[in-house]
């Protein structure tokens, strides 16, 4: 008999117990278990009862009759009695409520035995989870203006954004990548003036230039070039984005950050979308004109104030385009959205919801997250920054001094909702103080052991792993598709590389004080089993980060 999903299958337990207890369905929707982080609480862990009881106004530390404890006591009962009746009773060693009201589980030995001899048997292939079936995702992210090239604010949004797209597709939905281009308006105006200011200059005349246009040096390269081309100077401004493009384009595949599509601004408003969807919202009445502007009734829909979409002189506001673009998105088959912002665009949140809400949609199937800024430390200070100085890190550089490898693991290991001090020394260190390095070698380390002994898996008896250091990491082994799941729940990645760092300490801690090859062949087969797992279940984690996985180092 196969183990069963058992995250699937105690959600459905808990989930049906609560309904039994007379708990709507709605309450109890976003169900998902946790890895205790002390092992002493079992292998997963489910806090329902203390959410239940809180949107119930209840008290965190009562006692009595409908606190959490009590909730979850009651609750722990019924999960008793079903999985006593179910498949579920060989798998399940206990179930105990402890502390404020968690509930945890914990499995029995033959649960363990049988999963590790799944990731085995089925590989990477068979640690992928069916969270999404098929449903259509599309993630935007990065979105950078084109006018200079990438910051590491940008770098730490495409590696989350693509770390994202690769996690949610490992669990099943159907993810595309999107790049919405901004490439018209005041700041490509901007760009052309700087351009044609600087070509100026490299002709020997004296030019005043103005403070806000771009100074780096890579406008004297643009301005050469369109030299060159001999580009009209009403032009000038859509070649020096073009310009930057590529660069942008060549720095994001040298990370390893692919886009399905590149979403035209400029295109969007000429094909007439952005007045049809204003007409549309207008004629359902959620349009009105004052002050010669015309405004969006988003206080309808949650905003804190209306918005204007049309100024008083005629031309388009920021949210205008953006209304029309994600509704285009909407009626391009996505049934979820989401899109990855700088902390500056925190503010702009409830209006584009008020907007989707507006246009007929679920206002939830909109998902913004707002990836915090990275710092870059270099010999232990910070490196000051100016955008439109020119005086900041690139992905470039980043790329250049620590590799893809470092720089996507660095910029995921911490929540997209907390400031990144980015260690340009450590991520450069061939030691165990660097994490990613420390990961990989896991990898490289398995990988060796593996190459000088013959693997037998059909002749395992898995019983004989009883060190303390063993059961440890067969644990943390089956933590993987739980961390996933609350991953896709929160939509932040940071925590595969939290586990990938504890799955390789654990590792290197069993490997340290217990011999795998040269023991009798029972114990040599169970702990080659062991790490061989610990391997594969490295090699999808680095995997969903987009980082590789060597076999020798």
């Amino acid at each position: 008999m196969q183990a069963p999903d058992i995250q699937d299958s105690l959600v459905t337990a808990i989930r049906a117990s609560l309904e039994g207890m007379g708990f709507p369905k709605e309450g109890a929707q976003e169900l998902y278990l946790e890895t205790p982080s002390d092992e002493r609480f079992g292998e997963l862990s489910s806090n329902v009862a203390l959410r239940l009881a809180k949107q119930s106004g209840l008290p965190a530390g009562q006692a009595g009759k409908g606190s959490p404890r009590h909730l979850a006591l009651s609750l722990c009962e019924r999960l008793n009695e079903t999985v006593a009746k179910s498949g579920l009773r060989d798998y399940i060693r206990e179930i105990k409520v402890e502390g404020a009201g968690f509930i945890n589980f914990y499995l029995s030995a033959r649960y363990f035995h049988e999963q590790l001899k799944d990731i085995i048997t089925k590989g990477i292939e068979g640690l992928k989870i069916e969270l999404g079936k098929n449903q259509a995702v599309l993630i935007e992210f990065v979105s950078a203006n084109p006018t200079g090239s990438l910051s590491v604010a940008h770098a730490r949004q495409a590696a989350v954004g693509d770390i994202l797209a690769r996690m949610f597709s490992f669990c099943g939905f159907d993810v595309k990548r999107e790049y919405y281009l901004n490439d018209e308006g005041n700041q490509i105006n901007i760009l052309g003036e700087s351009v044609r200011l600087r070509m100026q200059e490299l002709a020997g005349e004296k030019i005043d230039f103005p403070e806000n246009y771009y100074q780096g040096e890579y406008i004297y390269d643009i301005a050469k070039a369109a030299g060159n081309a001999r580009i009209a100077q009403a032009k000038l401004g859509d070649f020096a984005a073009n310009y930057i493009l590529e660069i942008i384009r060549q720095e994001l595949d040298d990370f390893g950050v692919h886009f399905d599509s590149w979403f035209s601004q400029k295109e969007l408003e000429k094909s007439g979308r952005v007045k049809k969807t204003l007409e549309f919202l207008k004629d359902k009445g959620h349009l009105y004109e004052q002050d010669g502007a015309l405004w969006f009734k988003s206080t309808e829909f949650g905003d804190d104030k209306d918005r204007v979409v049309i100024k008083s002189e005629g031309s388009y506001t920021y949210l205008a385009p953006d209304i029309a673009y994600h509704e285009d998105k909407y009626k391009r088959g996505f049934k979820l959205l989401i899109n990855l912002w700088g902390p500056d665009h925190h503010g702009y949140i409830n209006r584009l919801k008020a907007a989707v809400a507006a246009l007929g949609h679920d206002p939830r199937s909109l998902s913004i997250i707002i990836v915090q800024l990275a710092t870059i430390y270099r010999q232990g200070k910070p490196v000051q920054m100016s955008t439109r100085k020119g005086q900041y890190i690139t992905l470039r550089e980043v790329l250049d001094e620590v590799g893809a490898d470092a720089a996507r693991f660095f910029f995921a290991m911490r929540r997209v909702s907390s400031h990144l001090d980015f260690d340009l020394e450590q991520a450069k260190k061939q030691t165990a103080e660097n994490p990613v390095y420390y990961v990989q070698y896991a990898h490289a380390r398995i990988s060796s052991i593996l190459r000088s002994a013959a693997f037998e898996p059909e002749t395992l008896d898995l019983n004989l792993l009883r060190k303390e250091e063993e059961i440890s990491l067969l644990r943390k082994l089956l933590g993987f598709k739980t961390m996933l799941c609350v991953c896709i729940k929160t939509q932040d990645p940071y925590m595969v590389t939290v586990y990938l760092q504890e799955l390789s300490e654990s590792f290197h801690k069993f490997y340290d004080r217990h011999r795998v090859l040269g023991q009798d062949t029972g114990l040599t087969q169970a702990r080659l089993a062991l790490i061989r797992a610990t391997q594969i279940v490295i090699a999808a984690g680095l995997q969903i980060l987009g980082v590789s996985r060597p076999e020798k180092m």
